[in-house]
């Protein structure tokens, strides 16, 4: 791939340095303000023209500007967007224009249910859908995002043993699950485990056996794990941990990797969250909007959210009897226009669909496992599932480190994987390329990824120094998270 232009890395100036003093994008004849007829009387003296300081700007500057600043920006729908762990997929933008259907877009949540048929039937057939992807009964809606889903999850587990009078409130929680898992599990009043993993990057039977007593309320993992490698004891883990009386929590957010492939529920699984903006078509990044719902067995269903939609002959109801639910975890009913996409995309990709997806995204990740491997270390070196970790053990003899080989990796058009995560993998570089990408795309990843091993080595500082061509070299990360310039004051002439 080509050096980024460096013609299109010119200064913009601030909106508030363009323009000059009346200029104005649409100018409409001024009205009278004393035949102005109002309900509300305001003081003319408190009324202004113009509020001083404001750019002043014809339409077409605006345009421009900010149609070049958008240039700056880097998306998936720019190019390659391979971070680990978070599944930065394209999206059909048909699933966006479908959210823009006024029955959707303009549908408020306290217009009664009478008049809402349409969107809890999507609502109720899309839990139908996300039961049988995971193999598990029933599925709340609510949760916004996936952390947010963690958190849902693991209070339905403390409700259940609470139910039991069982007195557990330990979690193990392996070290190669997401950095939230653990989080989770403390704000909800509970204590998680540091569980080891093994020689082979995966969770070991016999360390779990020695963690397990009677107040180990649940085990809670990612799978695949953030070493994108599948949890191949979890069948023996899981029946361990329901013949000692837990549960078993899978962090769902690495669903990419197994749609149509395997069922959690098949597995053992009793509770499991979903990204819908990673895994079922919803832009991801820029804080939100997400979702993240939670199946569960029949055995934890009592305790699900409310309400809970439900169809009762040819109608559908919102069901707030729930006695012993947790109650609510978000505000109305969850993010309605992230599960219209997402029941969008099942019903366009089917069965068939999904599962090639699963099937795309680990082979494009295996590709780049074997191509690179000869040049960046790969500490688990085994069939991998949507992604895979390299580190910058091989650069140390040149002085180059992760930061180094990301950084350069900007002037070749790319944007760097996930670096520095997994924490259990020194110097870690984490690629998931989703299915998303055509093997082209990812040859000339390979390519770059190659022609800056082969630099480390015969010009380390060229990477030392990088980017070299974007719009911002590289900057003090420390300085700017400690020290951040919040306010703009305008500069003297």
């Amino acid at each position: 791939m080509s050096y980024i232009d460096k013609n299109s890395l010119s200064e913009e100036a601030l909106i508030f340095e363009l323009g000059s003093e009346e200029r104005e994008g649409v100018l409409y004849p001024r009205a009278d303000k004393s035949k102005l007829k109002t309900s509300i009387s305001i003081d003319p003296s408190l009324l202004r023209d113009r509020i001083n300081g404001m750019p002043e700007v014809s339409e077409v500057e605006v345009v421009r500007h900010y149609t070049h600043l958008s240039q700056w920006n880097y998306g998936v729908d720019s190019g390659m967007y391979p971070l680990g762990s978070c599944t930065m997929k394209y999206n059909p933008k048909v699933n966006e224009m479908i959210t823009n259907f006024e029955g959707f877009s303009l549908a408020h949540p306290h217009q009664p249910e009478e008049l809402s048929q349409g969107i809890l039937r999507i609502m109720y057939e899309l839990e139908q859908f996300l039961s049988e992807i995971t193999g598990l009964d029933r599925v709340t809606l609510q949760p916004a995002a996936g952390a947010h889903g963690e958190l849902t999850g693991m209070l339905m587990i403390k409700a259940y043993h609470k139910n039991k009078n069982s007195g557990r409130f330990k979690v193990l929680v392996p070290d190669t699950a997401h950095g939230t898992n653990p989080a989770s599990v403390s704000m909800c009043g509970m204590k998680p485990i540091k569980v080891e993993s093994n020689k082979q990057g995966v969770m070991d039977i016999d360390t779990i056996k020695k963690l397990i007593d009677d107040k180990v309320a649940a085990i809670m993992f990612t799978n695949p794990n953030t070493l994108g490698l599948f949890e191949s004891n979890i069948v023996e883990i899981s029946e361990l941990m329901h013949k000692e009386g837990g549960l078993v929590y899978c962090d769902g957010a690495n669903l990419n990797a197994l749609l149509g492939i395997t069922k959690l529920g098949d597995l053992g699984v009793d509770v499991v969250h979903m990204n819908l903006h990673k895994t079922f078509s919803t832009p991801h990044g820029g804080g939100g909007p997400g979702a993240g719902p939670v199946a569960v067995r029949d055995n934890l269903s009592d305790f699900l959210p409310i309400p809970v939609v439900e169809k009762i002959g040819e109608s559908y109801k919102l069901n707030y009897e729930i006695p012993k639910s947790i109650g609510k975890v978000r505000s109305f009913y969850g993010n309605f226009l992230v599960m219209v996409k997402a029941y969008a995309y099942i019903l366009s990709m089917g069965a068939e669909g999904l599962r090639k997806t699963s099937e795309a995204a680990v082979v494009n990740a295996n590709y780049i496992r074997s191509k690179l491997k000869n040049y960046y270390y790969l500490p688990y070196d085994e069939i991998c599932m949507h992604e895979c970790v390299f580190t910058d053990k091989n650069q140390h003899k040149f002085g180059v480190t992760t930061l180094d080989i990301a950084k350069r990796l900007i002037d070749y058009g790319f944007h760097p994987p996930t670096i520095y995560f997994p924490l259990v993998v020194s110097g870690a570089l984490m690629v998931e390329p989703t299915e998303t990408e055509p093997k082209e795309t990812i040859d000339k990843f390979i390519e770059s990824m190659i022609k800056i091993y082969k630099e480390a080595e015969s010009n380390p500082e060229v990477l030392k120094e990088a980017p070299h061509f974007s719009k911002v070299s590289r900057v003090d990360e420390v300085k700017a998270a400690r020290n951040p310039i919040l306010k703009w004051e305008k500069k003297d002439d």
